[in-house]
C-alpha cells in the first residue's frame, strides 16, 4: 500500500507541470498525460505500474457503468449492435493476420485482434462530454457502439480468467460473471431506491454506499476467482442512473471519475517502453512496424469500417464519419486483457510492449482526431471519398409537399416544444428538425411535420422545404450549428441561440436576425418568478413543485441534465 501511494504522488509530482501547460496553451489534455506517464515510468517499477493500471481500469469501468441507461441507448442499440459485430470481427481479423504475417505466435496474435477490434470506453466518453455530441445520433450511437463493445471484452475477460479453455472452468467463470450482472440489475431495479430513501438528503451518505456496493461486487468478483474489472462494471450497472433525483452522488462520482481518468492516461505512459532509448535497435524496430500496423488497424481501418456499416444502414455520411471517429482507439478492455495474460504467461512482453505502445499513440491521436473532426470530415466529404445515402431520413421523416411560408424549428426540447405551441395557435405551419433519438416518438406524436436528420447537413435543409420557409429558429446552444446554419445562407430570416453575450454579438454581426441570449432569458425569467411570488399568485411550496417539475422535464435522460 505504501509503494501505491509513492507511486500516485510520483505521478502527480510529475503530471502538474505537463497539465499547467496544457491548460495554458488550451491544448488537449490526454497527450500532455501520456508524456507525463513516459517520463513517470523512469522512477515507478512496471510491477507496480501494472498493479496500479489495473484498479484504475476496474474503478473507471464502474464510472462507465454507472452512466448507462439502457432505456435511452435503445433507440440505437440495433444498429449500434450491427456495427459493433460488423467491425470486431473484421478488424480483430486483420490484427490477428498482421500479427501472423509479421511472424508473431497464433497466441499472442489473439490478443492483438483484440487490440485492434475494441475501441476505448474511457476516451470516447471523456471525449463525449461535450453536450451537443451526448444529446445527437453520432454521441448515441457511439456510446452504445462501445457498451456492446465492452460486453463483448467482459465474456472475453470471464473466459480468460478460467486460465484454461477446458469447458467446466469456463462455464463457471462466465456463470459467475452473469450471476454478478444479473445481481446487478436486480439491485438496480429493486435496491437502490430503498438505499436513496434511507439515506435521505445527505449525499456523502449515497456517496458512502455506492462505494461500498462497488466493494462488494469486486470483492465477490475476487472471491469466485474472476476478473474485479467485471465486478467493477456490474457495481456501476447496480446505480440507478437519475442525474435529478441523485444529483448530488452523480456529481461526485463525476469528481472520482476525473481522478482516476487521469491515472489511467498516465499509467499508460508509463507501462510505454520507449523504442530506441529502453530498446536496442533491432528490438525497435521490430516493435515500432508492430505497433505502427496496430496503430493503423486501429485508427484509420476500424473507423473506416464501422463508417462503411453505419452509411449502408442508412446514416448520413457526416453522422457514421464522426461516429467513427469516437472508436479510433485502443480499448481499457483490451489492455487489461492484455495484463492478464501477461501475468499469466499467456502473452509475450514484446507483444505486450507493443500493444501498450500502440494504445498510447492512439489515445493521443484519438484527442485529436476528436478536436478536429468536422474538419475530417469535410476534408472527405468534399473530396467524395464518403458517399451519400438518406434513406434514414426519408423514412422518418415526414413534410408535406405544399408547405410553404412556414417555420423551421430545430430541435424539440422545453423551446422547441413552445415554439410549436406557439405556431399550433397562431395556424402558422411548421418543420421541426430534430436529431435526437430519444425525442423521436414525442416528435412524430405531436408534430404535424417534422425531418429526423442532421441540422449541419444540407439534404436535411431540403427536406424541411427550407426554400420556401419564412423564418428558420433554431434552439440549439451551439455555436457550431449556429455558424453552420449562417454558412447556408438561407433566404428565410434565421434566429439562433447563445449561451454567453460575446457570442450573441458575433453571431447578429454576421447576418442573424436574432439571438436568445440564455443568461439575458434567465433573468427575465427570475423576475417574473418573484413577482408572482411577491403578488402572491404562488406560493413558495408552489414555486418549488414547478422548479423541480421544470429541472425533470429538462433532465436528459442518458448523460446530462441539462441540454
Amino acid at each position: 500500500m505504501t509503494d501505491l501511494l509513492t507511486a500516485v504522488s510520483i505521478i502527480f509530482i510529475v503530471m502538474g507541470p505537463f497539465l499547467l501547460a496544457a491548460n495554458r496553451f488550451q491544448l488537449p489534455t490526454v497527450p500532455f498525460f501520456v508524456l507525463a506517464g513516459i517520463v513517470v515510468g523512469f522512477f515507478v517499477e512496471p510491477e507496480l505500474t501494472l498493479e496500479l493500471a489495473q484498479y484504475g481500469i476496474a474503478l473507471l469501468v464502474f464510472s462507465f457503468g454507472v452512466e448507462i441507461d439502457l432505456s435511452a441507448v435503445r433507440t440505437v442499440l440495433v444498429d449500434s449492435e450491427l456495427a459493433a459485430v460488423g467491425q470486431i470481427p473484421v478488424a480483430g481479423s486483420l490484427g490477428f493476420g498482421f500479427g501472423v504475417v509479421l511472424g508473431v505466435p497464433p497466441g499472442d496474435a489473439i490478443y492483438l485482434g483484440a487490440a485492434a477490434a475494441l475501441s476505448s470506453t474511457i476516451v470516447g466518453a471523456a471525449l463525449l462530454q461535450r453536450e451537443y455530441d451526448t444529446n445527437l445520433v453520432r454521441g448515441r450511437l457511439a456510446r452504445s457502439i462501445h457498451f456492446v463493445q465492452d460486453l463483448l471484452a467482459i465474456l472475453f475477460v470471464l473466459v480468460l480468467s478460467a486460465a484454461t479453455l477446458a469447458a467446466e472452468p469456463v462455464a463457471a467463470a462466465v456463470g459467475y460473471g452473469v450471476a454478478l450482472l444479473v445481481a446487478a440489475i436486480v439491485v438496480n431495479q429493486s435496491l437502490f431506491d430503498a438505499v436513496g430513501e434511507f439515506a435521505g438528503d445527505s449525499d456523502e451518505l449515497m456517496i458512502l454506499a455506492v462505494v461500498s456496493l462497488l466493494v462488494v461486487f469486486v470483492g465477490a468478483a475476487e472471491y469466485v476467482g474472476i476478473s474485479i474489472v467485471v465486478g467493477a462494471f456490474a457495481a456501476g450497472l447496480a446505480v440507478r442512473h437519475d442525474p435529478v433525483d441523485y444529483l448530488g452522488l452523480f456529481n461526485g462520482l463525476g469528481s472520482i471519475r476525473d481522478f482516476f481518468v487521469a491515472i489511467f492516461f498516465v499509467t499508460i505512459g508509463a507501462l510505454v517502453v520507449v523504442p530506441f532509448v529502453e530498446l536496442g535497435w533491432t528490438e525497435s524496430v521490430e516493435k515500432v512496424v508492430l505497433a505502427g500496423g496496430l496503430v493503423i488497424l486501429t485508427a484509420v481501418v476500424k473507423p473506416a469500417i464501422t463508417t462503411t456499416i453505419l452509411i449502408y444502414q442508412g446514416y448520413e455520411p457526416r453522422t457514421a464519419t464522426l461516429t467513427s471517429l469516437n472508436t479510433d482507439q485502443v480499448s481499457e478492455f483490451a489492455l487489461i486483457i492484455a495484463i492478464e495474460a501477461l501475468v499469466l504467461g499467456l502473452l509475450s512482453q514484446s507483444v505486450f510492449d507493443a500493444i501498450i505502445l500502440a494504445a498510447a499513440v492512439t489515445m493521443v491521436t484519438s484527442s485529436l482526431t476528436q478536436r478536429y473532426d468536422e474538419e475530417i470530415y469535410r476534408t472527405l466529404a468534399d473530396r467524395g471519398v464518403l458517399g451519400s445515402r438518406h434513406e434514414k431520413i426519408d423514412e422518418l421523416s415526414a413534410v408535406p409537399a405544399d408547405c410553404s411560408d412556414h417555420v423551421v424549428i430545430v430541435g424539440y426540447g422545453r423551446q422547441g416544444q413552445r415554439l410549436v405551441e406557439t405556431c399550433e395557435e397562431l395556424d402558422r405551419p411548421y418543420v421541426v428538425i430534430e436529431n435526437d433519438p430519444s425525442r423521436r416518438d414525442s416528435v412524430a406524436a405531436e408534430c404535424d411535420a417534422y425531418v429526423f436528420g442532421d441540422a449541419m447537413e444540407r439534404y436535411t435543409w431540403q427536406k424541411a422545404n427550407v426554400e420556401d420557409a419564412r423564418i428558420v429558429v433554431s434552439t440549439v446552444k451551439s455555436e457550431l450549428v449556429s455558424r453552420r446554419l449562417l454558412s447556408f445562407e438561407f433566404e428565410a430570416d434565421l434566429t439562433l441561440r447563445s449561451g454567453d453575450r460575446e457570442s450573441a454579438l458575433e453571431l447578429l454581426d454576421a447576418g442573424a436576425l436574432y439571438v436568445s441570449h440564455s443568461e439575458l432569458l434567465a433573468g427575465q425569467r427570475l423576475a417574473q418568478q418573484l413577482r408572482a411570488l411577491f403578488d402572491d399568485e404562488v406560493t413558495p411550496a408552489e414555486l418549488r413543485d414547478q422548479q423541480r417539475a421544470e429541472l425533470k422535464s429538462r433532465a436528459d435522460p442518458v448523460y446530462k441534465p441539462l441540454r
